[in-house]
């Protein structure tokens, strides 16, 4: 039994009394963009004839080659049931089989924040934005590059929160490491779940880390709201090529039965875990998303599930993965297509960089690979910022830097506003030949709303800038850094709610040894 099967009554917001709303009425309010509703097109590089081919390939992968389920004797049995041709630990799915199986998926779907006013999404037209995921190291300007520890992760989570342009807390936003491995979700999720009130992901390395994920939210939620709503969103990485390993399912096990989101997503090093060539790895991608989202809908139909790609080539000189570049943007771009055609939400891009440092070469890899994203059709994108060193590094540099550069992925996202405003035909009327438009009554009514305004780059004149100690971008960001957590101020939560979450985590790390592998 669940450890909090009776914690939960179903309500959204459950009773702390006079402490409770106290600690509302004084709560500091932290501005967050709503998640982004694109009003562009999405840039298609397929045409109809390719999306057939690759469909028609993946399903040929999908019945003649198969997929490994490994180590999970249940989901041999569920693709038996299912009428999948079953040899081992391969399983091989009879074609049209997997597509109406995933046709029970939802095309969009909300994940409840504990602030309803952060709420998302996922789906159709929008865009959420989420931090980096995974990194074991930490970097900054003063203490450079390190391991990681829980004291970094609660402050990314603030910095996170901080964030006007950042919708989503993300999930691991680094690993910390001075926290034994069977133990540190708890205090992960325990630091997303009081340090801010955006949505969160929950833990995927062990199928019991997963129950904890939900037992905890159940706890924040209740118990009731949580099996009727989704409050979380994992991360279910496909080990490619075409293998699915038992703790990843696991773990999708739990979230899809608890009807909690997964991001089933294929990990594509293309050369390495998949062809060098796009419509190869394309192919590939979409026999991998078939066979996890229609897995999902054997577990409990309906479940949420986003389908992912994540996609980067190697050098092949060193064998290091390579980011930003022209092929992973075509691919990205294509399986977008291919998961609109599903009818699933889309996860990939990021503000990826193989950059050891948050340079010129991190900025160009980032942009190009953020850029993509949004005119891809992505509907979930993790590692928005904060990303460093193919992924083995989280910056506080590059975090604010990513930061706030995603609210020019806001601002593109609108389109060309042609409303009698947006032509401006009083303005021209006015100024007419030869005059300027810095006074003109158009001018002055839309100037604080007209342009996107950096948070972190210098505009200023030389002299200025030289005056100010002539710092370059990472200095700039720094300082910002410093900023955000000095003036970060903890939303509140009802003290009853800290206290059952603090119990849970006490006791369930007094229950086991300290474990590091």
């Amino acid at each position: 039994m669940s450890d909090v099967a009776e914690a939960g009554t179903g309500r959204r917001s459950r009773g702390g009394g006079g402490a409770a709303r106290r600690a509302e009425r004084t709560a500091v309010s932290v501005e967050t963009a709503r998640f982004i509703e694109r009003n562009i097109p999405n840039f298609e590089i397929l045409n109809e004839e390719a999306l057939q081919i690759i469909e028609h390939n993946a399903e040929t992968v999908l019945e003649e080659i198969g997929v490994n389920f490994v180590e999970n004797p249940g989901a041999l049995e569920r693709w038996r049931n299912a009428g999948a041709d079953v040899q081992g630990e391969r399983v091989r799915i009879p074609r049209g089989l997997a597509r109406q199986l995933c046709s029970t998926a939802p095309r969009s779907f909300t994940q409840h924040a504990r602030n309803p006013e952060r709420n998302v999404e996922i789906g159709g037209r929008n865009l959420v934005l989420a931090p980096v995921y995974g990194p074991p190291f930490v970097r900054d300007a003063e203490g450079g590059r390190r391991y990681a520890t829980i004291e970094d992760f609660r402050k990314f989570v603030k910095l996170g929160y901080m964030s006007k342009w950042l919708h989503h807390s993300g999930g691991t936003v680094c690993e910390p490491t001075d926290i034994a491995v069977n133990k540190r979700h708890l205090d992960m999720l325990h630091a997303h779940m009081t340090l801010s009130d955006k949505p969160f992901m929950g833990s995927v390395t062990a199928p019991e880390r997963a129950q904890d994920s939900v037992d905890m939210a159940s706890l924040l939620f209740g118990a009731d709201f949580v099996q009727n709503n989704t409050v979380m969103t994992s991360l279910i990485n496909i080990n490619s090529p075409l293998t699915f390993d038992g703790i990843m399912m696991g773990a999708l096990e739990v979230y899809a039965a608890n009807n909690q989101a997964a991001i089933v997503s294929p990990f594509i090093v293309g050369g390495a875990m998949a062809p060098v060539s796009v419509a190869g790895t394309l192919t590939q991608v979409l026999a991998e998303i078939l066979a996890g989202v229609s897995y999902s809908q054997l577990i409990r139909k309906g479940a949420p599930v986003i389908a992912g790609a994540f996609v980067t080539s190697i050098d092949m000189n060193s064998g290091a993965p390579t980011f930003g570049t022209p092929e992973a943007s075509h691919i990205t771009w294509g399986a977008g297509q291919l998961v609109r055609r599903l009818g699933l939400p889309y996860r990939s891009a990021g503000g990826f960089t193989g950059s050891k440092l948050p340079d010129a070469q991190a900025a160009y890899e980032s942009a190009n690979s953020l850029n993509m994203g949004l005119l891809a059709g992505v509907n979930f994108m993790l590692h928005a910022c904060g990303w460093l060193e193919g992924g083995l590094v989280s910056s506080y540099e590059k975090f604010v830097m990513d930061a706030d550069q995603l609210g020019i992925l806001h601002h593109l996202a609108k389109g060309v506003d042609l409303s009698e405003n947006g032509q401006a035909m009083d303005a021209i009327r006015e100024v007419g030949p030869g005059s300027h438009y810095l006074g003109s009554a158009h001018t002055q009514a839309n100037f604080k709303e007209a342009f996107w305004r950096t948070d972190l780059l210098d505009y200023k004149p030389f002299e200025t800038w030289e005056e100010e100690g002539a710092r370059d971008t990472q200095a700039l960001a720094s300082a910002r850094v410093k900023r955000l957590l000095d003036s970060y101020r903890q939303p509140a939560l009802d003290p009853a709610i800290v206290e059952s979450l603090d119990d849970f985590v006490a006791r369930k790390k007094a229950a086991v040894p300290d474990a590091f592998l």
